[in-house]
């Protein structure tokens, strides 16, 4: 799969069942992740779950939008290395 992406992002190998672990997200976590534009770990999900609900006081729909916003930031980095890289 080496040659399908083109991305700077870092590449990160999995360890133990991934669908597993997606199994054990929350079901907030997992309805953002199923709609999410990069293929998150469920590690990584569940670790920035836990982070966005702390700082919303518990509120799915603005966890799942800081979710959003990590992305966009993610996604905008990527895109800033992959003009520098032309």
């Amino acid at each position: 799969m080496r040659g399908n992406i083109r991305t700077g992002l870092k590449a990160r190998r999995q360890i133990g069942d991934s669908m597993a672990e997606f199994d054990r997200l929350p079901p907030g976590a997992r309805i953002w992740v199923r709609g999410a534009v990069l293929p998150w770990s469920a590690r990584s999900v569940r670790r920035r779950w836990c982070e966005a609900m702390a700082r919303c006081g518990g509120d799915e729909a603005a966890a799942r939008a800081a979710l959003d916003a990590l992305e966009r930031r993610v996604l905008a980095r990527d895109r800033i290395a992959a003009e520098a890289r032309r």
